[in-house]
């Protein structure tokens, strides 16, 4: 095995590891969306995140990888690679896949499809517990292909952003803005929770039911950006070995990987700082939705800044996710998770952020755009960037809130009064999540099996229990166990 062949093998280990990574990201955004809502949509927040993967990894397949990188297209979309072949898959730096010419195309396959999913992921936290089941099926389709045409602009070396120069390195724009943007459209069609506002239009708090989840989301989340922005490199040398591997060097995914991990670092600290400042407290939801914002934020920009650099935007990122979460509620829109201000907002100050911090060393390594306004390059490379967030931004918005108003006038993309009431869980898949808190289930909680924790519990057989109480007395949605099944305090 000669340098070359080691490095496509150690550079194929590299990129399947780094999107197995990516992948496990599923399973913090699943932790982190059912923290940070209703014990009765967990169930469908779970599978939700499962479905999306598998029609994001499928859709991506037949079409999306060529729509992105496929050779012989123009600058807006990719020519060829539809419904690959063995062939296809196999080859290393040749049509119809040749930007990936350190490892098989079937390896950029999979670390690209891993990125389509963390972005079609973000879509549907803006719309949680109140989205029709099957809109995840159409939706979710149009929004793989609208995901692909934008990372071919700004990725692939066909792109017209990409030949002007716009610095995107792992995505703040391609992944986070595009699903924040989605989201946004489907948030404000769908409209809010029912008594999310009332009737003098000030917002209630709907406290998501368990934040300890929604702690393990983040800590999961943060643990996958390593193979997201790391893995970005797509080699273990990030380069061509002929030309001296221009775009970083052998291990230039350590030094992406620590400003990852500073910047995450900073986020928290900001947003700790000013939730204590602007509400009072270091509110916990605001904090880890602080790292979030950060990771988002240096995606654009870790392979392209200093350290003290990566800081800075993590700590405005921590800051801009307070302030937006707040604005976006202000605003009467409905966001459950927070996903357009630690998503969009974010990333919308990540992507600008290069063309103030980007250094010229690193942009003339990457050989993409130029040096930021803080080491004398002007404003050529914010001009670059903005122009990118308003295309990208108006494109992707306007295809969306499209698409998701079609559906919307003709079948309708919300949930009944009475399904929401009851909870998704229930209502489109037929169980719970938490079933023994709905229903008498045989040695669960509530029941004689348990009587030596719950002194002065009655249990009866189902059949001699009343229907289940999905509405509060005040006519709010909750949803409950019949008087017979609730357990008095522990003594």
């Amino acid at each position: 095995m000669d340098n070359g062949e080691l490095l496509v093998a150690a550079s194929t280990i590299w990129v399947v590891i780094t999107a197995v990574l990516v992948m496990f990201m599923q399973a913090g955004f699943a932790f982190l969306e059912a923290g940070l809502t209703r014990m009765k949509n967990v169930g469908h927040i779970a599978a939700k995140n499962v479905l999306m993967f598998a029609l994001a990894s499928v859709v991506y397949f037949l079409v999306g990888f060529a729509i992105a990188f496929g050779d012989g297209g123009n600058g807006l979309f990719g020519g060829s690679g539809f419904i690959p072949t063995v062939d296809d898959m196999l080859s290393i730096g040749k049509a119809p896949f040749s930007w990936f010419g350190d490892t098989p195309a079937a390896a950029g396959y999979l670390f690209e499809v891993v990125f389509a999913g963390v972005s079609l992921a973000i879509v549907w936290g803006a719309m949680a517990e109140r989205t029709k089941l099957w809109v995840y099926f159409a939706f979710g389709t149009v929004f793989v292909l609208i995901y692909s045409v934008v990372s071919h602009w700004i990725w692939s070396p066909d792109g017209w952003l990409f030949a002007k120069g716009m610095q995107d390195f792992a995505g703040s724009t391609v992944v986070h803005y595009q699903g924040a943007l989605a989201g946004l459209a489907g948030a404000i069609l769908l409209g809010p929770r029912i008594g999310k506002f009332g009737a003098d239009g000030k917002p209630n708090a709907i406290p998501g039911h368990n934040m300890a989840y929604t702690t393990l989301g983040v800590l999961i989340l943060w643990f996958g950006w390593f193979g997201f922005n790391p893995g970005s490199t797509l080699s273990v040398g990030h380069g061509n070995a002929a030309d001296g591997f221009i775009g970083g060097g052998l291990g230039f995914f350590a030094y992406v990987a620590l400003n990852t991990n500073i910047a995450a670092a900073a986020g928290v600290v900001g947003a700790l700082v000013t939730a204590w400042i602007v509400i009072k407290k270091p509110d916990l939801s605001m904090t880890l939705n602080g790292a979030i914002a950060a990771l988002v934020a240096i995606t654009a920009s870790c392979a392209f800044v200093t350290p003290w650099a990566a800081l800075v935007i993590g700590a405005v990122a921590g800051s801009i996710v307070v302030f937006g979460v707040l604005f976006v509620e202000r605003l009467g829109i409905d966001d459950p998770v927070g996903a357009i201000a630690a998503h969009g907002m974010a990333g919308v100050w990540g992507t600008l952020s290069l063309g103030f911090l980007a250094h010229p060393d690193l942009a003339s390594r990457l050989a993409t755009g130029k040096g930021g306004l803080f080491y004398g390059g002007g404003v050529h490379q914010l001009g670059t960037q903005a122009l990118g967030l308003v295309a990208v931004g108006g494109f992707t918005f306007a295809a969306s809130f499209a698409a998701l108003f079609v559906m919307k006038t003709l079948w309708g993309i919300r949930t009944e009064e009475e399904v929401e009431t009851a909870g998704l869980d229930v209502s489109e898949h037929g169980m719970w999540g938490y079933p023994e808190f709905y229903i008498p289930v045989p040695g669960g909680y509530g029941t004689e099996s348990h009587g030596h924790l719950l002194a002065g519990v009655r249990h009866e057989p189902a059949a001699a229990q009343g229907p289940l109480d999905v509405s509060g007395d005040d006519g709010a949605e909750t949803a409950h166990p019949p008087s017979s099944m609730a357990p008095e305090p522990m003594r």
